[in-house]
């Protein structure tokens, strides 16, 4: 990561949440030393409780979503009954991390390579302004979330009961971008990310000997044609107005210590995105009509076994307008994006923003020449802590205003 500038942003709580930026840069890179994959976020939840019991939060609930985390904080008046909800992510991924600085991770095979340690880390800077001040009228609820990273950690805890036991008006999510510099913020009315499917295709032929080919139905021939076939889906059945990506990722085929011999089956697997589900429903239908069909015409046969995943992460227009105000009045309006290209990538805050009004946000954190999400020399730039801190504050604060004298 890039040394960056100091940020600069407006408000007192920015102001006085930088005053414990060593703090809270000390806790994220402890939670970058000790990475953990989701649902055995132990040590993390671990420290999340007790960092929000020195915070002096009002309540904190553990085990919902197995390993998640909430801490209910109320404000200096609950006259509004209003109730609104901020989430982080706190796992990690199963990666090798090649950094070599003081807080590298120290368990093989685990690497916070999202910067959900920073995540976790300003949400926790968020929990200690809000009890310090209570600046607002009303409930803010913080969620502590387990298993983004492939696990539907978010659709766990709400199946656990999260919005039953904390019924939020509203929630929010924020992630970091490395693709954009550091004092800015990203939000859209509408999509911001994609729906994330796995498609995995069994393709069924009759095995032989490669120097016979005529006796035997060659399945990786078959799945070469698939391969290609599947190509012309996205560009001939999906308008081009429309969004959608089909990537078949991995191929399982034969032993390639047995040069001559042609396998009787063949796997293939990949991924589908989209942000409509009309349009993944078609996918998802075409995929199946191709593949059986490109199988068929040379002898063999295909399955199809479609998964959806994460569905596509869709900011509900009121609450992103509402977003985007807060961080317009924290870093001012140059620095905020109301109009980003939606990522193809996924996110299972979309399974909260099913169920309740909200919006996910996207904070600068890199610029040119940073690692992005995923890299084994990624990591998350303490720098945009106070800001992310402050974010989060202030959609409580001005999401829950208290009332004018």
């Amino acid at each position: 990561m890039p040394h960056t500038a100091r940020i600069r942003a407006h408000g007192r709580a920015f102001e006085q949440i930088a005053s414990f930026h060593p703090e809270l840069t000390a806790l994220r890179r402890e939670l970058h030393a000790h990475p953990e994959i989701g649902f055995e976020e132990h040590y993390t939840a671990r420290r999340v409780v007790e960092s929000l019991k020195v915070c002096g939060v009002d309540e904190v609930h553990t085990g919902i979503g197995k390993t998640g985390v909430v801490a209910v904080i109320h404000g200096r008046q609950r006259t509004s009954g209003r109730m609104i909800g901020l989430r982080a992510d706190m796992d990690a991924l199963p990666m090798v991390e090649h950094n070599d600085f003081a807080w590298k991770s120290t368990r093989p095979g685990m690497m916070h390579g999202c910067g959900h340690d920073g995540h976790t880390a300003m949400l926790i800077g968020a929990a200690r302004y809000l009890a310090e001040t209570r600046r607002f009228d009303g409930t803010a609820v913080l969620i502590f979330q387990p298993g983004e990273e492939g696990f539907a950690g978010a659709k766990a805890m709400i199946e656990d009961g999260l919005f039953d036991r904390f019924p939020v008006q509203a929630v929010y999510g924020m992630h970091n971008w490395p693709q954009m510099r550091p004092g800015t913020v990203g939000v859209n009315p509408g999509p911001m990310m994609a729906a994330a499917d796995r498609v995995t295709i069994e393709v069924s032929g009759k095995g032989g000997h490669g120097a016979h080919p005529y006796l035997t139905v060659d399945p990786v021939l078959v799945s070469a044609h698939i391969i290609t076939a599947v190509q012309s889906i996205v560009s001939r059945n999906v308008r081009a107005v429309d969004s959608a990506v089909i990537s078949l990722c991995a191929m399982k085929a034969g032993d390639m210590g047995a040069f001559s011999v042609v396998p009787g089956e063949a796997s293939l697997v990949g991924t589908v995105r989209t942000f409509h589900p009309d349009i993944q429903s078609l996918v998802e239908r075409r995929l199946n009509e191709v593949c059986s069909g490109v199988a068929l015409g040379l002898g063999a046969a295909a399955h199809v076994k479609y998964e959806r995943i994460y569905p596509a992460t869709i900011n509900s227009p009121e609450e992103a307008r509402f977003a985007a105000s807060v961080a317009t009045a924290l870093v001012g309006r140059e620095h905020v994006d109301t109009e980003m290209d939606p990522s193809m990538g996924a996110e299972d805050f979309s399974f909260m923003l099913q169920v309740k009004p909200g919006a996910y946000l996207r904070l600068g954190q890199g610029g040119e020449g940073s690692c992005f999400l995923h890299n084994s020399r990624y990591d998350f730039n303490d720098e945009v802590l106070p800001l992310g801190a402050a974010l989060h504050a202030g959609l409580i604060e001005q999401g829950m205003p208290l009332p004018q004298a």
